[in-house]
C-alpha cells in the first residue's frame, strides 16, 4: 500500500480510530452474508447446547473482517477474547505457556495462523481434538512426557493463505469460512455507518467515490473516509463533496478505481521498461524497487482481480486493459501461429 497509509496504520490514534469502527455483533456486521448467516447458526446452538462453540477459521485477504468476526464470536458467546499469531508461537513451549492459562469457554483468537511453527502446529492438533496436551520435560532419552489438561475453548484461526495451513490443521475446525470481496454497495453502507460514528458530513456521491476506489475492503474503505476526513477539514470546513473528495484522493494517490502508487509502479514498469511483459517476479521487484513478497502480495492480487495483470508460465503480463488506464496505445497482438495447422 502507500506509504502514507502504512504511516497512518502505525499511529495509534489511527488504530484506535480503525478499531472504534468495528461492528460489535453479527446484526452491525455489513456483508458476508452467507458467512453471517452461517457463522450465526453456530454460535446461536452452541448457546442452546450450553456448551463452547466449534473451533473456526477464518479465511480471505486483508481488511475484510476476520478479526472484527472473531471479537463479534466472543461477545455473542460472552466470553473473553485472547488475541495472539502465528508468528509469535514459534515453538511448542510459546503455546504451552498460552494454553495453560486458559479458561473454560475462552475464545483463543490466531492471526496468520498459518504461520505458526510446525512443533507449535503438532501441539495445537491435540489441544484442539482432546483438550489435553503433553509438556516434554528435559532432554534426550531422560526426557519425560507431562500431559496436561486443557479447558475447552474455542481457537478461532485466521488466514490470508489458507493453501499454507496442514491439513491436520484445517480439518480439526468445525466451521470454515471464505471471506469474499465486498461490492460497492456493501461498502458505501460501511461508509455511512462510520460516517455517523465519526461525525462526519459527507453526501451521497462523495461515498459512492469512496466505495468504488476501496478495493473491495472495508478497511480501506474506512481508512479513505478517515483521509478525506482530514482533507475536508483543512480545505472545505468539514463538509465532504464529490469534488472534495476526489481532490483528497488525488493528494493520497489513489486514483478513479483504486490503484495506488505501487500498483502504479508496477503496470508502469511493465509497459515502459518490458513492453508489457513477460517478465519474472522478481525482476519486476528490482524495477520498481520493492521486496518480491511485496509486490506479490500486496498489489498483484488487486491488479490481477481488476483485469490489469496477469500471471502467466513465462512471468507477469500487462493486459490492454492496463495500457488503456494508463494512457497507452496497447499494441497490436501477435498471431501464435504454431495455433495453425500446417497446410
Amino acid at each position: 500500500m502507500d506509504e502514507d497509509f502504512v504511516t497512518a496504520q502505525a499511529d495509534p490514534i489511527e488504530r484506535a480510530a480503525e478499531s472504534a469502527l468495528r461492528p460489535k455483533s453479527l446484526q452491525e456486521f455489513v456483508g458476508q452474508q452467507r458467512v453471517r448467516d452461517q457463522l450465526s447458526l453456530v454460535l446461536q446452538a452452541a448457546l442452546a447446547r450450553g456448551g463452547t462453540a466449534d473451533h473456526v477459521l477464518f479465511a480471505g485477504p486483508p481488511g475484510l473482517g476476520k478479526t472484527t468476526l472473531a471479537m463479534i464470536v466472543a461477545q455473542e458467546m460472552g466470553m473473553p477474547l485472547r488475541i495472539t499469531s502465528g508468528p509469535a508461537l514459534q515453538n511448542a513451549g510459546d503455546l504451552a505457556a498460552l494454553l495453560s492459562d486458559i479458561r473454560e469457554g475462552e475464545v483463543l483468537f490466531v492471526d496468520e495462523i498459518h504461520r505458526m511453527a510446525r512443533t507449535a502446529e503438532e501441539m495445537l492438533y491435540m489441544a484442539m481434538e482432546d483438550f489435553r496436551v503433553d509438556i516434554v520435560v528435559g532432554k534426550g532419552p531422560g526426557s519425560t512426557s507431562i500431559p496436561l489438561e486443557v479447558p475447552r475453548f474455542t481457537l478461532i484461526g485466521a488466514t490470508t493463505r489458507s493453501g499454507l495451513l496442514p491439513a491436520p490443521l484445517r480439518d480439526r475446525f468445525g466451521f470454515t469460512a471464505q471471506l469474499d470481496f465486498y461490492e460497492p454497495a456493501d461498502l458505501s453502507s460501511i461508509i455511512v455507518r462510520s460516517a455517523g460514528l465519526l461525525n462526519v458530513d459527507i453526501d451521497d456521491s462523495s461515498v459512492v467515490e469512496i466505495s468504488t476506489r476501496s478495493r473491495g475492503t472495508p478497511r480501506i474503505a474506512n481508512r479513505l473516509l478517515r483521509r478525506v476526513r482530514d482533507y475536508a477539514q483543512v480545505h472545505a470546513d468539514s463538509r465532504i463533496s464529490q469534488s472534495v473528495t476526489q481532490q483528497a484522493l488525488e493528494l493520497f494517490d489513489v486514483d478513479e478505481i483504486g490503484l495506488d502508487r505501487l500498483d502504479r509502479l508496477v503496470l508502469t514498469a511493465l509497459i515502459d521498461s518490458f513492453a508489457g511483459g513477460p517478465v519474472g517476479l522478481s525482476t519486476l521487484a528490482v524495477a520498481v524497487g520493492e521486496e518480491r513478497e511485496t509486490v506479490e502480495e500486496v498489489a498483484e492480487p488487486f491488479l490481477v482481480r481488476s483485469g490489469l495483470l496477469a500471471r502467466t508460465s513465462r512471468g507477469r503480463v500487462a493486459t490492454p486493459a492496463a495500457w488503456v488506464h494508463l494512457g497507452r496505445t496497447p499494441p497490436a497482438p501477435t498471431p501464435d501461429f504454431s495455433l495453425f495447422e500446417s497446410q
